[in-house]
């Protein structure tokens, strides 16, 4: 899954070597290579392994220089939103040039961001001599994608520069070695044929990392698998959709939470996300509710976001609801009129991306939340489902200390 890598963006003029820099890096001829100025039109995404950081996404962009009035400025655009994807960038110059300016302003950008940049010094085997005075003073890394001159080095740069963590932990810091965490993962229409989603396997693979034991069931299972265990469960996770059932056969004294609720303490700001259930109770008849996927998958006759979730918060609200459901990465352009916007779980998108997401609303001034949050207010468990955070339940009890907030 791409949201679990480290993002590498490759930024640069047509034809300063970007995507023979991605081949030279990985070893293989990953991208499309051409003299042909503007071979690469849309970003590419390629996802490969760079030890010792392990799991990475290369994102080779279309040139910053593209003059081409009409579909010029859609490309570079589009190269500009992958920079709310980049977790590191790779700024590839041309060594034999002689007008940075356009490096200059994206550096600039890169800085207000406070993205990591590496400058790279590309095709210096066609340009002998000493680098032009602009890359004096700079993180600059002369190579030659072609000849391979450099590449190592900038390799041990790149391992320099990244993030070492660029993720929270999953579930690892909840769990001590010998703990038993339960997995609650329900098989039904919405589950993919012959695999689990990305947040199960992460809690399977950060129990296993942290020592502990996980046992992983159907919720109609749950019962009996609690009774035949002689430790009690440290931990209980659920996919939210199960969270009333599974609240009702879990013991009070066994912490409970959900898929969804620990993809947003990783993916994004769960502090901010619990805030804005604070606009619940107080959605109306003819209230705009935006709920917004960050995929776009074939929506299913008892889908989350289109059928259950507009019908359990109609249902709370008395009916009236204005709800959208919007799939992939852009929202509509005017927030303002919404008085909701309720996110998925945010699988397939990175930290620095989902954070964005959140970033967006805030601005508008519109409250946003998530589904396994809002599933969990609306059923009535969310006070529960936040006890395994014991700083974030006990603000969440001084901050919402009467009235339906609570639940």
């Amino acid at each position: 899954m791409r949201g679990d890598r480290l993002h590498i963006g490759l930024f640069g003029r047509r034809n300063a070597g970007k995507s023979s820099l991605i081949n030279a890096l990985t070893g293989q001829p990953v991208a499309i290579v051409s003299e042909v100025p503007g071979t690469t039109t849309d970003p590419v995404f390629k996802s490969l392994e760079l030890q010792p950081i392990g799991p990475v996404v290369f994102i080779d962009t279309a040139g910053i220089d593209d003059s081409d009035e009409g579909l010029g400025a859609q490309r570079k655009k589009k190269a500009a939103a992958v920079l709310q994807k980049c977790d590191l960038v790779l700024l590839v110059v041309d060594a034999g040039g002689t007008d940075f300016s356009l490096e200059e302003e994206w550096l600039k950008t890169y800085r207000t961001r406070s993205l990591p940049v590496i400058v790279v010094a590309n095709q210096v085997d066609r340009f002998g001599g000493d680098l032009p005075s602009w890359f004096a003073g700079r993180d600059s890394v002369p190579v030659s994608a072609r000849t391979g001159v450099g590449i190592d080095g900038l390799r041990q740069r790149i391992l320099d520069l990244a993030p070492r963590e660029w993720e929270p932990l999953f579930l690892r810091d909840l769990l001590k070695t010998g703990d038993i965490v339960v997995l609650v993962v329900p098989i039904d229409t919405g589950a993919p044929k012959g695999r689990l989603i990305m947040p199960q396997v992460k809690a399977l693979r950060d129990a296993l990392d942290a020592g502990a034991i996980p046992i992983s069931c159907r919720e109609s299972e749950l019962g009996r698998v609690l009774d035949a265990l002689a430790q009690k469960p440290a931990l209980v996770v659920t996919d939210s959709q199960a969270f009333s059932l599974v609240a009702s056969i879990v013991p009070e004294d066994v912490l409970l939470t959900s898929f969804s609720i620990l993809s947003a303490r990783q993916k994004g700001d769960l502090p901010g996300l619990i805030e804005g259930l604070a606009a619940v109770p107080a959605l109306r008849n003819g209230d705009r509710v935006l709920i917004a996927e960050s995929c776009s998958h074939h929506p299913l006759k008892d889908d989350i976001g289109r059928v259950k979730l507009p019908l359990w918060l109609n249902e709370y609200a008395g009916g009236g609801l204005a709800i959208e459901t919007v799939p992939g990465s852009q929202y509509p352009e005017e927030l303002s009129d919404y008085r909701l916007v309720v996110h998925c779980g945010a699988c397939t998108l990175n930290r620095r991306e989902m954070l964005r997401r959140q970033d967006i609303p805030r601005k508008a001034g519109v409250p946003m939340t998530n589904y396994g949050l809002l599933i969990a207010f609306l059923k009535n468990v969310l006070p529960r489902a936040l006890r395994p955070f014991p700083e974030l339940y006990t603000r969440y009890r001084e901050r919402f200390t009467d009235g339906e907030a609570v639940r």
